[in-house]
């Protein structure tokens, strides 16, 4: 399975959206120019994100992004889902039921297990992403991050964060 680079920015949006104050936000300029990617690309990733109440987009000339709920309640299956959707990732098209060794369609009462083997590894998947907030995720970085890292992020907030 591979995931478009939409989940990696939205995920990296996220975590720096999480630690600020209430109400503040930042501008898609400023989140696309702090992770040097596409500003246009990275907007339809979070408009992706609005409409799974993963963010809330602020309009007018102190607009941008902010989490629309708390870290703690915003999953990582949440960002995953908001930019890739819902569906499952693997998608059965009974295949088993063609070619020279296939059978009347009484021979195929039980699930295909190729398809339920790989239900069952993205159960598991998801639930690792399901148990994992971004209050969680944003504690676990910071404690592992550079230093250097954190006192450039803190340096570089204060000018671009709208209120």
């Amino acid at each position: 399975m591979r995931l478009s680079e939409g989940v990696e920015w939205g995920l990296h949006c996220c975590v720096l959206l999480a630690p600020l104050p209430d109400g503040a936000g930042l501008p898609a300029k400023a989140l696309a120019e702090f992770h040097g990617v596409s500003e246009s690309y990275l907007v339809k990733h979070l408009k992706a994100l609005v409409r799974a109440n993963v963010l809330t987009s602020i309009s007018g000339p102190k607009g941008g992004f902010r989490l629309a709920r708390p870290a703690s309640q915003i999953t990582l299956l949440d960002v995953v889902q908001g930019i890739e959707g819902g569906q499952p990732a693997f998608r059965c098209t009974e295949i088993r039921r063609r070619g020279p060794a296939a059978l009347g369609p009484g021979a195929y009462r039980l699930p295909c297990m190729i398809t339920a083997s790989m239900l069952e590894a993205e159960r598991a998947w998801a639930a690792v992403l399901r148990n994992k907030t971004l209050a969680q995720l944003v504690e676990e970085l910071t404690a592992k991050l550079d230093p250097r890292a954190i006192e450039k992020t803190l340096a570089w907030l204060p000018a671009v964060v709208r209120i």
